[in-house]
Order: C-alpha cells, then sequence, then structure tokens
C-alpha cells in the first residue's frame, strides 16, 4: 500500500468518526444534554463532518449556555462580536465575553481587553483594559501578553514605557508572536525612549521579513537605502521593497517608484517609476499621489499637463502632503499668470 492510500484510509476513518460523533451529539442534544448541545455547536462552527452553519452553532450554543455550559458563553461572545449566525452586536458581545472572563477563559479576557480598549460596546477603559490583559497573560495567552506590550508603548492606562513595552514583547515573541517581533525592531530603530539600536532593529526584522512579514520588509529595505546599521545598498533595499510590493503594499510600491525614479541601484527608468507610482495612487497613497503630480508637472516619462499635476497635487494635498500643497499653489499661481497675459 502507497504512502498516498493510507492517508485516504486514514481520512476516510476520521471523517467516519466525525460523522458517529455528530449523529451521537445530534441524538444528545435533542434530549436536552448541555455537552452534546455544545459539542453540537462546535461541530457546526467549525465544520466537522457537516457543513458549516452559523446559524446551527448559534443556536446549539445558546441552548448549553443556558443550560450553564460556560465554554458556550465564550462562542456566543464570539459570535456577536463577529456577527457569526446573527447580527453584529458589541454591546451583546461584551455581556457574553465579561461572562466568560469571569469564568477564567484566557481567549475571553484578551477580547474583552480589546473591547475595553477600543470602547467596543462598553466605555472605554484603559485600565480595566490591563486588568484583563493581565489576567490572560497569566494563563500564558500570547496575544494578550503583546498587548500588555502594546498598552506601554502608546501610553494606555500605564504610564509610557517602551523599555517595559519591549520587555513584554520579548515575551510574547518567545512564544510566537510574529508582530511582537516588529514591535521591537521599530522600537530599536526609532529610539523614542529606548536606546537607539540599528543592528538590534535589523535583527528582530529580519526574523519575520523572511516569513513574508510586509512591514518589516520594508522597514528593512529603508535601512539599506539610507545606510541605517549597514553600508547603503540600494540594491539590497530594492529587493525587499519587491518582496513587499509582492503583497500589493503602497508604502512599497512607492518606494520602488522613487527608487526608479532617481537611479537609486537601478539605471533611471521613468516609466517604470510611473508603474509603480499608479499602482500606489490606486490605493490613494498619499506621496505616491504627490510624485504623480511632480511627474505630469515636470514632464518626466509623460507629457508635461498641468491639469492631470495639480488634479494629483489637490488629492496629496487634501491628504496633509506639504509639499503637494506648495507645488499645487505655484501651478495655479502659474496658471492665473497665464491667464492674465492672455486678457
Amino acid at each position: 500500500m502507497t504512502r498516498i492510500e493510507e492517508l485516504v484510509l486514514q481520512r476516510q476513518a476520521i471523517d467516519a468518526e466525525i460523522d458517529a460523533e455528530y449523529k451521537k451529539a445530534f441524538a444528545e442534544a435533542a434530549k436536552g444534554e448541555a455537552e452534546a448541545q455544545f459539542n453540537l455547536g462546535i461541530i457546526h462552527y467549525m465544520g466537522h463532518g457537516v457543513t458549516q452553519n452559523y446559524g446551527a452553532a448559534f443556536s446549539a450554543f445558546k441552548l448549553a449556555s443556558e443550560q450553564g455550559k460556560t465554554e458556550a458563553h465564550f462562542y456566543l461572545g464570539l459570535m456577536y462580536e463577529l456577527g457569526q449566525g446573527t447580527s453584529k452586536n458589541y454591546a451583546e458581545a461584551a455581556y457574553w465575553l465579561e461572562f466568560s472572563a469571569k469564568e477564567g477563559h484566557p481567549e475571553a479576557l484578551n477580547r474583552l481587553g480589546d473591547f475595553l480598549q477600543n470602547g467596543l460596546g462598553v466605555k472605554q477603559d484603559f485600565q480595566a483594559a490591563m486588568r484583563c490583559y493581565k489576567l490572560s497573560a497569566e494563563k500564558k495567552h500570547t496575544a494578550a501578553i503583546f498587548n500588555i506590550g502594546l498598552m506601554y508603548e502608546l501610553h494606555r492606562g500605564v504610564e509610557q514605557d517602551d523599555i517595559e513595552a519591549i520587555r513584554w514583547f520579548k515575551l510574547a515573541a518567545n512564544l510566537g508572536h510574529v508582530e511582537a517581533h516588529y514591535r521591537i525592531g521599530f522600537l530599536y530603530l526609532m529610539g523614542f525612549s529606548v536606546k537607539q539600536d540599528f543592528l538590534e532593529a535589523m535583527h528582530w526584522f529580519q526574523s519575520i521579513a523572511l516569513n513574508g512579514h510586509v512591514n518589516s520588509q520594508i522597514r528593512l529595505g529603508e535601512m539599506y537605502d539610507k545606510g541605517l546599521g549597514t553600508e547603503q545598498n540600494y540594491a539590497e533595499a530594492i529587493k525587499w521593497y519587491k518582496l513587499a510590493a509582492t503583497h500589493r503594499n503602497a508604502e512599497a510600491q512607492a518606494k520602488l517608484g522613487f527608487m526608479y525614479g532617481n537611479a537609486h541601484g537601478v539605471p533611471l527608468n521613468f516609466a517604470e517609476s510611473l508603474r509603480w507610482y499608479l499602482l500606489a495612487a490606486e490605493q490613494d497613497y498619499t506621496a505616491a499621489l504627490s510624485n504623480l503630480g511632480f511627474m505630469y508637472d515636470h514632464g518626466q516619462g509623460v507629457p508635461m499637463d498641468s491639469n492631470k499635476a495639480l488634479n494629483y497635487y489637490n488629492k496629496a494635498a487634501r491628504k496633509g502632503d506639504e509639499n503637494a500643497k506648495k507645488n499645487r499653489d505655484l501651478i495655479e499661481a502659474r496658471l492665473a499668470k497665464q491667464q492674465a497675459v492672455k486678457h
């Protein structure tokens, strides 16, 4: 028997076991047994052996919760939060998550912390959010550990403290939290209230960039672009920008537009610069809009066109780009002068 045949037989056996469990759970649920109703909810929620059905899952969890099945409280909160099998309702979600949190459910504690931090269905309360995160963190909940670091970084419910933030982020990173790697790298890169350390920043970015973390790829590109913690290397910068751009990241696309438009690591190529800027502009990325205005303003790879330049400058200016505002004003003054000469 081949390995494929063995796997097929194993899958058939697993499917048969799931089907038997479903029939058993369905029969026991019909008798009103809370555990069976909860298990039936899980089967429908996950789509194990049956077509995924949030409505049926919600009904089963509701019945289980009415009979005191504590695990069902969390799923009701989750489904109200996400609008699965019922209308999205943050207040109702918060009610059920709080119910579950009081029972010590680590994910419910973390999600309730998110609700309190962001004022979803409850009054915004950073200190209460931090208490929820810490209770969840005591149970080794990775996302809660990360969230505590974020609270210290963002000065929410605690004094702003990047050193303490990094301590919590490192705990989360050691448990596999990808975004924690990025936050550590970013804090070392910026050096706000922790000593700036480009080598340390690069280490943390590299730890996840090769696995596809887009923001880390961009930051590495910037570090090679500007020679931060390493020798300036435009070719290496372009490599990282392109990796990020494959995920349709507008910031990376705009940076590639700049590299091609300024001959950084590649021959000057306005057509390629224009292509990348247009891709970023489709996502309304401010720098791309401003630079497209500049290209039409000065005829770089396109016919000079003050109206198109003005259109792009206006879009960027509305998003707060100061250079776009200045360039827009210069075009408007130039056009007004030309109009006055005609008359």
